[in-house]
């Protein structure tokens, strides 16, 4: 097999080869490090020819201005490039998303100019999830997911602390977040979690049984995180880390009466879910506890706690507030910054040689990067019981499971641990030990390359790269073409009960458009339908034809119908359409239609209404049933066709092919079916006469509801557009 070429998408994290900013605010946190440190590692994987790890570009004085260089190269087999999308200053993930289909759009291109045509794509977060989803419909490229955290989990703890459903969708966007996570488990060849318990975390979502997941735990690097009396044997990095310790401990001390006590050490950003504030109250509370050792808190990276979001700023205050409620100057050190890259594995080894303890008290940590990387050290935990970390100390043995509100257990756990030598070191030496052994980089890493490379033997997607396109010769398509009508046919364009409301106008707009616009219509019709209509009602002849329920793209030259074999070729992946034939001759109330009415990538029957089960159509289909499109319509016809077959996805490729902006496309049409070609930055027109799924749209800035019927409501929506006066 060749070796593979890797794509890594995260798009929001401040991503560069040195000086990592995690904890600068809710944006940069472990998945930023996570993924920088899988892309390295996999980057030295044998199997691996070159990974490249895909994110925006950010020229933001207020930054470093390595975020502005738009390929750095990290090592020879590894790089992050930078495409730029919604200008160039920082935002925040939230204010994305309206902007992915862009950022598809420069990765597609950067990728053929290039030449860099990945074989295997993994996405991270929900915004890179559906990043991931149009890239593999576009490429034929299969795809991974890890998803770090979830907008249901996320959006149903923020409604049950008040605040308003109206409120949350304008902050968070979560129906879009959603919508690509649900989009994500349908499409991704599989999910990664950290444990075994994540894996239930996704079980809200509808599409929770369209995925398949694998756990494997992420690595730490074992290079940095050496236990605290682990000597350095080059002189010159010993130096070095002798210097960064020495202003580790300045940082620290400033705070401190006596600081020469052990430390009870929390790092984390500054965030509720972080339960902070717990912790100040059990060390606050009790004297003894106080008397034994120092809290040191690292919450972050902060200048001007006046100037930070609402919500990190809330959270420092409370901190600064409890430190003061409990009289704890001289007893409590919280920094304002510490360099992450290169401080955390010394502020952990120095927490360990002053024989402290590490605490989680997070109220649901999927993984728990922070607690394997303290247990490596040498530095016993007291930690959250509450997702992943109950799955690491029973493996590794390395310190206590609280619940992380039990105020007494806390205390109880931190008393045994800071006053029992004998336990301390337990705690000290099985994780120094364990987790070298068990949460490795390298393990990870070997575990993931021989899942995708076993995806990638039964998958027959053979990438864009490989694609051959038909030389067509279509003088009118050499043009500029700066604006595309797409529109639905039957109830759209036509209606023949209402007497084709607008239909002349219409054409003769048509016949009139200038170079600068193409049409095309789209249809669950097949070609020699489509052509009857146009014949029949003397359509001016579009520009191009996407017909078949999607899985077929004409273009037309005056008199010819040429089929685009390109996009035949995207269909192709993971379709096996005589299996699913045979598959479903079991069925007794379907049966085949005419030849007529079938094509390589549409398998049409005709079923009896009074009998359809679609639970048996699924058992009958198998495990690979979640790849294929079920469409029933009029209580009569049945296809299947693959999940990439859609009419949205067909307008993407001929966008991306013929170089027209997304953002220059008006789409229009009347039923269920439709709402696929009204993604992302497509400008929509629903008819008057919509169908009743179509009954809750309302007029918003990329979708238009027209009042008039059919033809009349498609130049309702153009005037709306300011595409015709």
């Amino acid at each position: 097999m060749t070796k593979l070429r890797i794509s890594l998408i995260n798009i929001h994290g401040l991503l560069k080869g040195s000086g990592l900013e995690i904890g600068r605010d809710a944006d940069n946190g472990g998945q930023t490090k996570y993924v920088f440190e899988l892309a390295e590692f996999l980057s030295q994987h044998k199997d691996v020819e070159h990974v490249h790890l895909f994110t925006r570009l950010i020229d933001d004085s207020a930054l470093s201005s390595e975020y502005a260089v738009p390929i750095e190269i990290i090592n020879e087999k590894l790089d992050i490039r930078r495409i730029p999308f919604l200008g160039k200053k920082y935002r925040s993930k939230e204010r994305l998303w309206e902007g992915l289909d862009t950022f598809v759009n420069g990765i597609v291109q950067h990728i053929k100019s290039h030449d860099i045509f990945p074989n295997w794509i993994h996405s991270h977060y929900g915004d890179a999830g559906y990043v991931a989803g149009e890239l593999s419909t576009i490429l034929n490229i299969p795809f991974a997911h890890t998803g770090h955290s979830l907008g249901f989990h996320k959006k149903k703890k923020l409604l049950e602390s008040g605040i308003s459903e109206e409120e949350l969708e304008k902050k968070f966007k979560f129906q879009a977040r959603i919508a690509a996570e649900e989009k994500t488990l349908e499409l991704s060849e599989f999910i990664i979690t950290s444990t075994e318990q994540e894996i239930e975390t996704y079980k809200p979502y509808k599409n929770f049984n369209l995925a398949k997941y694998h756990a494997i735990s992420p690595g730490i690097d074992t290079r940095k995180y050496v236990p605290y009396y682990h000597l350095e044997q080059d002189s010159d990095k010993q130096r070095e880390e002798e210097q960064r310790k020495y202003w580790v401990a300045e940082a620290i001390s400033k705070f401190l009466t006596n600081p020469h006590k052990p430390f009870i050490l929390a790092l984390s950003r500054p965030d509720r879910h972080k339960n902070l504030h717990t912790l100040i109250e059990v060390y606050g509370k009790d004297k003894e506890l106080q008397s034994i050792a120092n809290l040191v808190i690292f919450a972050g990276i902060r200048k001007d706690i006046s100037q930070m979001p609402e919500s990190e700023k809330e959270v420092l205050t409370d901190l600064l507030l409890l430190m003061d409620k409990y009289d704890l100057y001289g007893k409590m050190a919280i920094p304002k910054k510490h360099d992450v890259e290169n401080e955390v594995s010394i502020i952990y080894r120095y927490a360990a040689e002053k024989r402290g303890v590490f605490v989680n008290l997070t109220l649901h940590e999927n993984f728990g990067l922070t607690v394997i990387e303290s247990a490596s050290s040498g530095l016993p935990v007291v930690v959250t019981k509450n997702g992943g970390p109950s799955e690491i100390i029973p493996v590794c043995q390395n310190g206590e499971l609280v619940d992380p509100l039990n105020e007494t257990a806390i205390k109880k756990a931190l008393r045994n641990i800071l006053t029992n030598e004998n336990q301390w070191k337990y705690y000290s030496n099985n994780g120094a030990i364990n987790i070298q052994k068990h949460y490795s980089w390298l393990t990870h890493v070997n575990t993931y390359v021989e899942l995708v490379k076993e995806n990638l033997s039964l998958s027959s997607g053979s990438g864009i790269k490989n694609q051959h396109y038909p030389n067509i010769n279509i003088d009118r398509l050499k043009r500029k073409v700066e604006n595309l009508l797409v529109a639905d046919i039957d109830g759209t364009l036509i209606e023949p009960k209402l007497n084709n409301p607008g239909l002349q106008e219409l054409k003769s707009h048509l016949i009139n458009r200038t170079d600068k616009m193409a049409f095309a219509m789209a249809s669950g019709r097949n070609l020699v339908l489509v052509k009857q209509i146009i014949d029949e009602e003397q359509f001016p002849l579009p520009d191009f034809i996407i017909c078949s329920v999607g899985t077929e793209i004409y273009y037309t030259n005056g008199k010819d119908y040429i089929l685009d074999k390109g996009w035949a070729t995207f269909l192709a992946g993971r379709w096996k359409r005589e299996d699913i034939v045979n598959r479903l001759k079991e069925i007794p109330w379907i049966k085949l239609q005419e030849e007529a009415g079938q094509n390589p990538f549409k398998i049409s029957y005709y079923y009896d209404d009074e009998h359809y089960d679609h639970e048996q159509l699924i058992k009958a289909l198998g495990t690979g049933w979640y790849k294929i499109n079920i469409i029933s319509s009029h209580k009569k016809f049945i296809d299947f066709i693959p999940k990439r077959a859609s009419k949205g996805n067909a307008i993407k490729f001929l966008c991306r092919k013929w170089a027209i902006p997304l953002s220059n496309v008006i789409a229009a049409g009347d039923s269920g079916n439709d709402i696929d070609m009204f993604r992302g930055p497509i400008k929509g027109i629903i008819v008057g006469n919509r169908s009743a799924e179509l009954a809750q749209y309302e007029t918003t800035k990329s979708i238009y509801v027209a009042k008039s019927a059919a033809s009349a409501g498609i130049l309702e929506g153009l005037k709306h557009y300011k595409i015709i006066k």
